[in-house]
């Protein structure tokens, strides 16, 4: 099982990004996968989630900005983020959860400059 992130990058404040987690080895519709990020001095936090069934919710600091889906076709969990803000730098990180093993993506960069 491997998951790839993608989609890091430097930003203006204000602009958006997409990200996306391609899963190899696994389909995405069999565990529950989620966004999280780690920004430098802190605590890994989760961004967003998405159930095996579709269903999502999202952290409340990135409600109404980020949407998180997935695309079954192409396997692969994307993460739109719009009206970035400089607190949104962190490395983002895709994960999945099954069989009671948890899988993680290499991780992206994610800058936003003021």
């Amino acid at each position: 099982v491997q998951l790839q992130a993608s989609g890091g990058g430097l930003v203006q404040a204000g602009g958006s990004l997409r990200l996306s987690c391609a899963a190899s080895g696994i389909s995405i519709t069999v565990g529950n996968m989620a966004w999280y990020r780690q920004a430098p001095g802190n605590d890994r936090e989760i961004v967003a989630y998405i159930t095996k069934d579709g269903d999502t919710d999202h952290a409340g600091s990135v409600k109404g900005r980020f949407t998180i889906s997935r695309d079954i076709a192409k396997n692969t969990m994307t993460l739109q983020m719009n009206s970035l803000k400089p607190e949104d730098t962190a490395v983002y990180f895709c994960t999945m959860h099954y069989s009671r093993v948890d899988y993680w993506g290499q991780g992206t960069l994610v800058t936003v400059s003021s």
